[in-house]
């Protein structure tokens, strides 16, 4: 059974945090809380000194029929408690390896990186099970590059299924795919879109039909569905809405 100790690394471990740092602070949670009132997206800020969560929106997806002070007064119990099993020994893994590879990178460097994975949810009302997609980026750094909070955003998959963990920059696009069974990241071939390809999902994301970007690309409307289906494909998504937040998720497109 998961303990919540195990979830933190001695590898990150954070020390010599004064009530002070908490009040410098301030402005990054109220920030954070602004960008939660404009989005229904879940998010919330984890606390690597205090080893809880230091704010938690009132976004109801990641909350699983509880409140938002609920969610932060249990913190990391909320996984133990609100993930099926197999999913918290998975998540046990991810966050392993997150902080594995974060090693490697210069502090000053890490904060471009998002972690990306998708694991179940147990709803403690209806007892549905939902997935849902997770990206974690550091938010405030130790001067040697120790994570002490880091960002999270919950929302509804772009993928189906749990198979895919992602390490990427958001900088320079690279990827790197985690292998769970051999417990080793992969770097994954850059995904490119051809000039067109990029131009749809572009007007895609302005709002505009298929018939309307066929008209503004001078191309027939049954090419722009063939370049809308190989988005689909290269993206493995189902549908131009999942594709588009696959492409922004991952700043495929600018």
């Amino acid at each position: 059974m998961a303990r919540v100790e195990d979830f933190f690394i001695l590898d990150n471990a954070v020390e010599g945090i004064t009530p002070e740092d908490y009040r410098n602070i301030s402005d990054i949670v109220d920030s954070v809380a602004a960008f939660s009132r404009m989005t229904y997206k879940s998010v919330y800020i984890i606390d690597y000194f205090k080893k809880n969560f230091l704010y938690v929106s009132d976004n109801p997806l990641f909350l699983c029929g509880l409140s938002a002070s609920e969610v932060k007064e249990i913190g990391y119990r909320f996984y133990i408690d609100n993930v099926p099993q197999d999913d918290v020994e998975r998540l046990l893994k991810i966050n392993e390896a997150g902080f594995r590879f974060s090693r490697n990178i210069p502090a000053e460097e890490k904060r471009h990186y998002t972690l990306s994975y998708n694991f179940r949810v147990i709803n403690t009302i209806s007892k549905k099970v939902q997935t849902i997609n997770h990206l974690l980026t550091p938010l405030k750094m130790l001067p040697d590059g120790t994570i002490w909070l880091a960002m999270c955003v919950a929302s509804l998959p772009t993928r189906a299924g749990n198979e895919t963990v992602l390490m990427f920059n958001n900088r320079t696009n690279e990827r790197w795919d985690l292998d769970l069974e051999h417990n080793v990241w992969r770097k994954v071939p850059h995904l490119t879109l051809t000039e067109q390809e990029t131009q749809v999902i572009k007007l895609s994301a302005m709002g505009y039909t298929t018939h309307e970007i066929a008209d503004l690309m001078c191309r027939s409307f049954d090419t722009v569905k063939g370049y809308r289906k190989s988005i689909l494909e290269k993206f493995n998504t189902d549908n131009i809405t999942e594709a588009i937040n696959y492409a922004m998720t991952y700043r495929l497109i600018n």
